[in-house]
């Protein structure tokens, strides 16, 4: 017979993520009311509230530091540091220009990777290089689900379009360049449309601005008219590169560091189990399918 306990009502909206902390006998929660508690599991007493500014959407715990990691609808994600009847914030940052949909945590190498709605992901370095943060773009639909396989470092990603994506996290990334302002291309000095002043003076028509993936140079559609892809960068799909970056990008460069499937449903949860190799995905045509990622996860 299963024995059940009672919780004390906290949420006045429906519950959006719950998280079972077995070391710690606590369990977390948040809720469409923004708010973010978390009770003992023993006695359901609550220890703790937090008021979020959007409803959260990502949730996972670092049993060692205490640290809660926190994502929303806002695209934000904010580091709780949780004590037995209080919590504190240690910092919040913000990569994705939409919400947060997924997070996963590396307690071991202390990365945090956090899927999102804008289809990329960004894999946030908390314990190493402090606040380094790498873009993983290889979905063409909102992030629905991240895993990750300690043994062999790589990520697992699945989009709403089916798409499961093996990354390799044992490569050396780069960070991408912040793109620049200029009033014209870094490249010609031709001036964007924006730029009244000089286009009186040169008697020219303003171009439209781009921005080269690689060294993130504001540049005109001419001078960038080349693609590449940039897998260290976590770019697998062909960007927008200017004509010197182009003609720097090796073959050696362009090899990719993941490796893309066909789930055949659209995933809206994903559950790896690395001691068995065996993923978990279940789809909005209410299929649930268990795949052996021992060939690709090793």
């Amino acid at each position: 017979m299963i024995g059940r306990r009672t919780f004390i009502p906290t949420h006045q909206g429906r519950v959006t993520v719950v998280l079972f902390v077995l070391e710690m006998e606590w369990v977390l929660s948040t809720g469409q009311d923004k708010n973010f508690t978390w009770h003992c599991s023993e006695s359901g007493t609550q220890l703790g509230l937090y008021r979020t500014t959007a409803w959260v959407s990502g949730l996972q715990f670092d049993v060692e530091t205490r640290h809660a990691f926190v994502g929303d609808y806002s695209g934000q994600v904010t580091i709780l540091k949780l004590e037995l009847d209080s919590c504190s914030l240690v910092t919040t940052f913000k990569g994705h220009t939409g919400n947060v949909t997924a997070l996963c945590w590396d307690p071991v190498q202390r990365v945090l990777f956090s899927g999102s709605s804008d289809h990329s992901i960004i894999m946030w370095d908390i314990g190493g290089r402090k606040g380094t943060a790498i873009e993983l773009q290889g979905h063409n639909e909102k992030v629905q689900g991240l895993c990750y396989a300690p043994h062999s470092r790589q990520l697992i990603s699945c989009s709403s379009d089916g798409g499961i994506v093996i990354w390799n996290m044992d490569v050396t990334r780069q960070e991408t360049p912040e793109w620049l302002d200029s009033d014209s291309c870094q490249k010609c000095e031709q001036p964007f449309f924006w730029n009244f002043k000089q286009m009186w003076d040169s008697k020219k028509i303003g171009l439209r601005q781009h921005h080269c993936r690689k060294c993130g140079q504001a540049v005109c559609g001419k001078c960038s008219a080349k693609r590449s892809t940039i897998p260290l960068m976590g770019f697998e799909f062909e960007v927008r590169v200017c004509d010197s970056c182009h003609e720097s990008i090796t073959d050696e460069d362009r090899a990719p560091t993941a490796t893309f499937h066909d789930s055949k449903h659209s995933i809206v949860y994903m559950h790896y189990e690395p001691t068995t190799g065996w993923l978990l995905t279940s789809g909005a045509d209410k299929v649930v399918k268990l795949w052996d990622m021992t060939p690709v996860v090793s």
